[in-house]
């Protein structure tokens, strides 16, 4: 869930234009050119991660025990 949920904040952000400030910002950090695709690869691995984390945390062990 975690990863709809960046993928869907990454979108929001995206009609605000935080995209552009966000590919500016990493090129000028990193020196690095980035795209549309890098820019949703980014929140899709941020929710990788949460997912990842959910896991070992055993959040998803007690949502399918209960069910």
């Amino acid at each position: 869930m975690a990863i709809i949920t960046f993928l869907i904040i990454g979108w929001i952000l995206n009609l605000f234009k935080f995209e552009q400030l966000f590919i500016q910002a990493f090129k000028e950090l990193f020196g690095k050119d980035m795209t549309k695709a890098t820019y949703y690869f980014s929140f899709l691995c941020v929710g990788v991660f949460g997912e990842i984390v959910l896991f070992f945390q055993g959040a998803y062990y007690e949502y399918f025990l209960h069910r």
